[in-house]
């Protein structure tokens, strides 16, 4: 026997249909045990599943998968999970700015649905206070995209940030270092699996176009996928070594990813706090809903 639960597919952190991150998101979802919501998340293909349900200790709840795994806290799923809530009426998006507390695996965190420029709803998280955790030596990280020493940002560290969830950035001196990262699965195989990170964020200070002030690339090995078209939870820790490094002159800023790959994204990003001591990193963006229906879930027992 099976279920049905109502089920959305949202690119997230692009206003336009087929950019941006998409996120399959499957409401009502109370009850749906660990092992239906992975083989959901590898049924469905995309960097992540969420799986919004109810909580005890804030406005909403969501768990995070991508095909091989859970991760606690993520950007595109978020901003994903509220704006289907929002397209299907379940929240406001008024004129006025509202909060609601999301409950993620890291715990609680806030954030605001308000109106854009253009007067589309802009979700906007706020992320974990930042940690900077481990550095990497150029020579046991680089070799793993295919990149050398000569091809980083000079005098900066490959460090371990974490926002929520632990992400590797790799700081880039431009573009065309940027573009020629290639991942080699065996070297970067072995690396992850002696390391302290979920995923490589790598970074340059410019943008593809307009507004932008940095651009990125994310990487990851199946069944995950091979590149993200947008990371909301690295963008957070990578907006938090740039402020403490000194990389920005302003905690404002736009930022881009996934235009190489034909899905380009950008979210708005505000650093709060001083370079040494960052309370939290907020990170919004737009969405697009993209198809609606709902799922086949087995009945309880037969999870």
């Amino acid at each position: 026997m099976t279920r049905r639960l109502p089920f959305l597919q949202i690119d997230a952190f692009t206003r336009q249909l087929y950019a941006g991150n998409p996120c399959a998101v499957v409401l009502d979802a109370d009850g749906l045990p660990e092992n239906v919501m992975q083989a959901i998340a590898l049924e469905m293909n995309l960097s992540e599943t969420a799986f919004v349900m109810t909580s005890k200790v804030a406005d909403l709840r969501a768990r995070y998968f991508t095909p091989s795994e859970e991760i606690p806290l993520a950007g595109h799923p978020t901003i994903a999970a509220v704006y289907a809530l929002i397209s299907t009426g379940r929240l406001p998006a008024g004129e006025k700015p509202a909060m609601i507390r999301l409950e993620l695996q890291v715990g609680v965190i806030e954030v605001e649905i308000s109106r854009g420029v253009d007067g589309l709803p802009l979700m906007t998280m706020s992320q974990q206070r930042p940690q900077f955790l481990r550095t990497y030596q150029p020579e046991e990280v680089l070799p793993a995209f295919g990149l050398e020493s000569a091809d980083m940002l000079p005098g900066y560290p490959i460090m371990t940030v974490s926002t929520g969830t632990p992400q590797l950035m790799i700081p880039l001196k431009d573009l065309a270092c940027l573009r020629s990262a290639r991942l080699d699965f065996e070297s970067y195989a072995a690396l992850k699996a002696r390391a302290d990170f979920f995923s490589p964020h790598l970074f340059v200070l410019q943008g593809v176009q307009g507004a932008g002030k940095t651009f990125a690339r994310h990487f990851g090995l199946p069944p995950d996928t091979l590149e993200d078209p947008f990371t909301g939870s690295a963008t957070g820790g990578m907006a938090a070594y740039c402020w403490r490094y000194g990389l920005l002159t302003e905690p404002v800023f736009i930022t881009q990813q996934g235009h190489w790959m034909g899905r380009p994204g950008e979210a708005q990003v505000e650093v709060v706090g001083p370079p040494e001591a960052i309370e939290t990193v907020r990170v919004g963006g737009h969405a697009v809903e993209v198809l609606r229906g709902e799922i086949n879930v087995p009945e309880p027992a037969q999870a």
